[in-house]
């Protein structure tokens, strides 16, 4: 059953793609690359190719759906799809650096008044924030996109350290969370000149780091010492950016009421 609709797949997509894209003209009897062409592109077997649009000769290995997907333009949602079809599993994860998030993404965290928010990469980037973030964690836009590093804040940044009512604690979670984070992100070989760098720089650091430690982030509870707002209590939670596996949404809500408003106020009064 599951390399039947694998077929059906890959004959719909294939049937999709438009010749041009391909710099390939002449007429043609029906839409779509040959399947000749697609083998072809993905440097596989013409026979093979054939067989899995039919439904024969077995599951193809992960090598050979990673070809099929490049030669068809598949998206990262459609490659997942196919894998799960072709081996009943989602393809080991590709680390892919970003840039930024789409406007729509920044639209969303910008409304949320009283709620710092920000996005983080795999490997703990800051690629968005929104200004309660600015207000009460850090005022990221001071700083170059290379400084952004939430670990460089915990373990460099003594202004982030003196607000963390209970410092080590924070220190554990953030490593054993951005081990996890790498982890399922396949960013592990990404990661390792900035562990080299705060291994040199920071005690603190090099010591938590070799405990292995390791934290499915998801929510929890932090205290602040803020030089505006006094102490301040947050729950946090976290949440994968859906079709990005690179990225990560975490929201700060205040616990007291009385201290979000004064948030908000002061984010009405910066906008």
């Amino acid at each position: 059953m599951a390399t039947t609709t694998l077929a059906t797949f890959l004959r719909d997509r294939r049937t999709r793609l438009d010749p041009a894209t391909f710099g390939l003209a002449g007429r043609r009897r029906t839409p779509g690359l040959r399947r000749e062409e697609v083998a072809q592109r993905a440097n596989i077997s013409p026979t093979w190719y054939t067989w899995l649009e039919q439904g024969r000769g077995g599951a193809p290995s992960a090598d050979v759906l990673n070809r099929i997907a490049r030669a068809m333009l598949l998206t990262e949602a459609e490659r997942e799809h196919m894998f799960m079809l072709g081996l009943g599993r989602p393809p080991e994860a590709r680390y892919t650096s970003v840039d930024g998030v789409s406007p729509r993404l920044q639209r969303f965290i910008d409304r949320l008044e009283t709620c710092p928010a920000v996005i983080k990469t795999a490997t703990w980037e800051v690629v968005a924030w929104n200004r309660a973030a600015t207000l009460v964690l850090s005022d990221y836009g001071k700083l170059p996109p290379g400084e952004r590093n939430m670990l460089r804040f915990v373990f460099c940044n003594p202004e982030v350290r003196a607000k963390q009512h209970d410092w080590e604690t924070i220190a554990r979670f953030s490593i054993a969370a951005f081990r996890a984070d790498a982890a399922r992100a396949g960013a592990v070989s990404q990661i390792g000149a900035l562990v080299e760098e705060l291994s040199e720089t920071s005690a603190d650091f090099r010591r938590i780091w070799n405990d292995n430690e390791i934290s499915v982030p998801g929510e929890g509870q932090k205290r602040l010492v803020h030089p505006v707002f006094g102490t301040i209590d947050l729950e946090f939670s976290s949440f994968a950016v859906d079709g990005r596996v690179d990225l990560n949404l975490i929201i700060y809500t205040p616990v007291d009421p009385a201290v979000a408003e004064q948030i908000r106020q002061r984010v009405l009064e910066s906008a």
